[in-house]
């Protein structure tokens, strides 16, 4: 017999605002989550009164009003700027690439001597039209930053060579000539007072909600209590893999309690050299300017993807894309299901974008 409306599986970010908004138009609404927790990768657990990221560093940053102002409604945001900084060897360099690391690099000081020294690099090179990442990479901001800052972290970031990688993931590498250490060059940005757990909480309030409980366990009861699903998980296992399994990258975390005040001076340090088995380290509390007289760092690894371990980046590949377009045609068939998020429309978000596609979503459902 059905019960609900709508049965949301995913307590993300998605699932959460899509439940908010029908539960403000009266609709009935069972979230469930298979972990632990509700919040999706958003989630922030407090350890030693620190805020800690939980499943890597989230910074929210947008330039859409709308998305800033809804967002705002359920947290207090701080001032927060990502400001990260890469470490190879025994050098530190800031990022994006801009000013501060081509003054570091070469001793270069205006913005024409940047620029001519980039120049110079890709004469050596003659670069036409690239064929992978690699040659993407070095026509962008020549062989030195390539070496020294690209190269290692993307080959531990999707374990494979940078040779063997499409040149399209790394076109929008952010290069500026300007004195600027400010990541995402976003009008709006900020870390929400308290951690990101608040926001889905706030948004469930009330609402029919349970965790450590797997869709795929109860799935026949679950269909027969709801008249439409709004599915935030891997839209392949929706389907049984019927087509075969989309492919992902993982990431896994050593997240240790440290005795001391300030352990690495900044939220995030990169680390670009092969040979350090991490991409970088997290010191959350450094995200909400904390003054605790302990600190909490997460090591974050890049790791090989399999069904049971946390899909994190899906590999938008070729081969990827057209498996992704054969399970899009069946669920554009069917009337039951409503896929949304990174899984369920195999496609990284930030979170602004997430919460666009859920608005989206609420007015295209709720709002016909």
């Amino acid at each position: 017999m059905e019960k609900y409306n709508y049965l949301i599986v995913g307590s993300g970010l998605f699932g959460a605002i899509f439940a908010y908004e029908a539960n403000k138009k009266d609709k009935k609404c069972l979230v469930i989550d298979k972990r632990s927790h509700i919040g999706g990768n958003i989630y922030t657990e407090n350890i030693e009164e620190i805020n800690v990221h939980k499943y890597g560093a989230h910074i929210f940053h947008t330039n859409n009003k709308e998305v800033w102002d809804y967002v705002n409604q359920f947290a207090e945001f701080n001032r927060y700027t990502n400001s990260p900084v890469a470490r190879y060897k025994d050098e530190v360099y800031n990022l994006p690439f801009n000013m501060n690391t081509f003054n570091k690099l070469w001793g270069v000081f205006t913005p024409e001597e940047a620029k001519k020294k980039i120049e110079e690099e890709l004469k050596e090179v003659n670069i036409e039209e690239p064929k992978n990442l690699e040659e993407q990479a070095i026509k962008l901001v020549g062989k030195t930053i390539y070496e020294k800052l690209v190269k290692g972290y993307t080959e531990k970031q999707w374990g494979m060579k940078a040779t063997e990688l499409p040149s399209f993931i790394i076109k929008r590498l952010p290069v500026r000539f300007i004195y600027d250490n400010n990541y995402f060059n976003s009008e709006y940005q900020g870390i929400p007072k308290g951690g990101y757990t608040q926001i889905i909480e706030k948004m469930l309030e009330g609402i029919d909600t349970k965790i450590n409980y797997d869709y795929f366990d109860h799935k026949e009861e679950l269909d027969n209590m709801c008249k439409k699903i709004i599915f935030t998980g891997p839209i392949d296992r929706y389907y049984d893999y019927c087509f075969g399994e989309l492919e992902y990258r993982s990431v896994r975390f050593e997240t240790e309690i440290l005795d001391m005040e300030n352990y690495q001076g900044n939220a995030v340090v990169n680390y670009t050299e092969y040979e350090v088995p991490y991409t970088r380290i997290i010191e959350h509390k450094h995200f909400e300017f904390g003054t605790q007289p302990k600190t909490v760092i997460s090591r974050e690894y890049s790791d090989k993807w399999n069904k049971d371990k946390e899909p994190y980046y899906p590999i938008n590949n070729e081969k990827n894309n057209e498996l992704y377009m054969k399970y899009k045609e069946l669920a554009d068939k069917d009337d039951k299901v409503i896929f949304g998020g990174r899984l369920g429309q195999y496609k990284y978000y930030d979170m602004d974008k997430i919460i666009e596609e859920a608005l989206k979503c609420v007015r295209n459902e709720l709002n016909g």
